[in-house]
């Protein structure tokens, strides 16, 4: 029913890619020869040819973020031109596009409305690959798929080299007071090059960067770890001025007048006009808000250490002052009530009085010790599965992440193949002695997540290219995720988990309730932020850029609407994976987009109670059941009856009333 992850033969990866790649050109072939093509007898075989091979390729990437080693760097580097090739190769054949045209005019009208949004969207795909141009130009779009593919592995390792290269020792007790003990613990050392003197090592590694960020004492040492974090990887630089030359040629080669249209053609967003706008409105009406958010935590260094230039590595350090001030926050009083077990073992039980599924913990082989798998059953009857990798290691790349595995489809042999797909996360790491105690915001990634893999893992369409998340226009694909994330600071919700490790005392309301409060502390600021990496992107690759340009871009961008500037030595750009190692290119505004389809969601289920039934089955069956197969502005119509507010996302976070 489910394959095995297996990685036994990983370095024999390449041979058997090409084999497979070889024996899949033969299938095309024969399928090419078939004299009265048909959706049944040519699309459906077609779509299973390219999930053996997706299904094959997708561990050993994924391998690579988890388990990074010489030994994945070197086989991601041998099968990424043979599958870049392929795809390519594949995505300006002719004669596949010409068959699946001619499927479209002769059956059209037999078809159902699932197939018929296959064949578009195979159609669109086929175009904005390259059929329809002369053999010079296919060739070209050939070599920069290849080239920005290899690109994008560079910037990528070059990161997470960058990420594990650097460390900061601390000899003195006086300047980790005040930091957590569950990050002390993890932070402290003997050093046996020194008489096995305690010390304390700090890392750019996320569980740790953040923790002496956020309370850290040593100015100094958190302005030395900000900039550590903030140059990283400077080689990137260059890759970045290629990768914007090879993606403005891209776009002038299939007729677009610059990469952001290429971008936005099978997106949501109608024109460039358009995230312009939305992404400026949202900044327009967000940037008072964040300088009086500022104004407070200047007052407050002031006040506190009398620093009057409150700089960019001060920010997360008084804002957790200002936090516990306003609101009583201390996210670390809140560790405790979420180990990590806990949480999983609770957050399953509220997906299953949300959905009515259930999880199920598997004995099934992964990538490291610490994975633990599930199967998802609905009505008793098994769905789907979930790998789940949640705690930091040194060869795991940072940040949080779901990877899709196997897609939903009826195989060759007319068996029901089922959805599976990975969460990662960069959770603080348990060990002997102590448990993995999470920050709240860690719940919430958590939940953020999960969205993203029930959006895939609950599909009800057996066609595998528009199943699940494939399909789903890329700025709608983080709605379900952030839908969910708003769950994380009910009290209906957080009963079910934070309970204390030890005590096994249930979190009380009057903390649920600060948490819930200071939801929208610096809310301002967050938009902000996020918008200007948005604008930045988007504005990117409207035209081309060099390096010099690029950093007067984003610093036009930051004095327009940021109200704290950050040091001229921020190299932001240079670790921004999401748009130069990722998907988000000339998309980044996605995020900010789904939040105004997710916040307006949210309203209707507080509306009507959030474990409302009739309310959380139709979510189930159409939002995360349809997936792809149809459009996600008519999937929000028919399941709220109106089109999204972005008022909805500017009152959820408290920036209107």
């Amino acid at each position: 029913m489910f394959s095995e992850f297996n990685t036994n033969n990983l370095e024999q990866s390449k041979d058997i890619l090409e084999n497979m790649l070889e024996e899949s050109r033969k299938k095309i072939d024969a399928l090419l020869k078939i004299e009265n093509k048909t959706y049944k007898n040519f699309i459906t075989p077609y779509q299973l040819i390219a999930q053996e091979i997706e299904e094959f390729i997708t561990p050993i990437f994924h391998l690579d973020s988890v388990k990074n080693s010489e030994t994945t760097q070197e086989v991601y580097a041998q099968i990424l031109p043979l599958i870049s090739n392929y795809q390519t190769e594949l995505s300006q054949n002719e004669k596949i596009y010409s068959a699946i045209k001619d499927i479209q005019d002769n059956e059209y009208s037999s078809l159902n409305d699932i197939q018929r949004k296959v064949i578009e969207n195979e159609l669109r795909d086929f175009r904005l690959g390259g059929c329809g141009l002369d053999d010079k130009n296919k060739d070209r779009l050939k070599q920069i798929n290849l080239t920005l593919s290899q690109y994008a592995k560079e910037f990528s390792q070059n990161l997470l080299d960058a990420t594990n290269a650097y460390e900061l020792i601390i000899e003195d007790d006086k300047d980790v007071q005040g930091i957590p003990n569950s990050d002390i613990e993890l932070a402290k050392f003997e050093d046996k090059d020194d008489n096995n003197k305690t010390k304390y090592k700090f890392s750019l590694q996320m569980p740790s960067y953040i923790a002496y960020m956020t309370y850290g004492t040593n100015r100094k040492y958190r302005e030395e770890l900000y900039k550590a974090y903030t140059t990283r990887a400077p080689q990137n630089e260059e890759l970045i001025e290629k990768i914007l030359k090879l993606r403005d040629e891209e776009a002038k080669i299939l007729g677009f007048e610059n990469y952001a249209a290429l971008s936005i053609e099978p997106k949501m967003a109608k024109s460039q006009d358009e995230v312009i706008y939305f992404l400026e409105d949202l900044a327009s009406k967000s940037k008072n808000k964040a300088k009086q958010e500022l104004q407070e935590v200047k007052d407050l260094a002031k006040q506190l250490d009398n620093i009057e230039d409150i700089q960019s590595y001060d920010f997360g350090y008084y804002s957790e002052k200002l936090k516990k001030a306003q609101y009583d926050i201390d996210q670390e009083y809140y560790r405790p009530y979420f180990e990590q077990q806990s949480v999983l073992n609770g957050f399953f039980d509220f997906l299953n009085k949300l959905f009515d599924i259930e999880f199920k913990k598997v004995d099934a082989k992964s990538w490291d010790e610490k994975v633990n798998v599930y199967d998802i059953y609905i009505n008793n009857t098994i769905h789907s599965r979930i790998y789940m990798d949640l705690e930091a290691r040194k060869d795991k790349r940072g940040g949080a992440w779901m990877n899709n595995w196997h897609n939903r489809y009826i195989d060759a042999s007319n068996n029901q193949v089922l959805p599976t797909a990975y969460i990662v996360c960069n959770f603080p790491a348990s060990s002997s002695t102590t448990p993995s105690l999470l920050r709240h915001d860690d719940v919430v990634t958590l939940f953020h997540e999960m969205g993203h893999a029930l959006h895939h893992l609950l599909t009800q369409i057996d066609e595998p290219f528009v199943g699940g998340i494939n399909g789903v226009a890329w700025d709608a694909v983080e709605f379900p995720s952030q839908f969910l994330e708003y769950f994380a600071y009910e009290a209906e919700v957080l009963k079910t988990f934070a309970k204390h490790y030890q005590t096994k005392e249930t979190l009380d309301d009057e903390s649920i309730a600060k948490l819930k409060r200071a939801k929208n502390f610096q809310s301002s600021t967050a938009t902000i932020r996020q918008v200007e990496f948005a604008l930045f992107d988007f504005k990117l690759h409207q035209k081309l850029y060099n390096k010099e340009q690029m950093q007067e871009l984003l610093d036009s961008i930051r004095k327009k609407y940021s109200p704290l500037l950050p040091p001229s030595y921020n190299k932001f750009q240079n670790g921004f994976a999401h748009i130069f190692a990722g998907g988000y290119s000339a998309g980044y505004y996605s995020y900010k987009w789904a939040e105004v389809l997710s916040a307006h969601a949210f309203y209707k289920f507080l509306e009507k109670g959030i474990f409302n039934k009739e309310l959380s089955n139709l979510y189930k069956n159409l939002i995360l059941g349809q997936g792809g197969s149809v459009n996600m502005d008519q999937l929000f119509i028919k399941l709220f009856g109106e089109k999204p507010q972005v008022d909805s996302l500017l009152k959820i976070d408290g920036i209107i009333s």
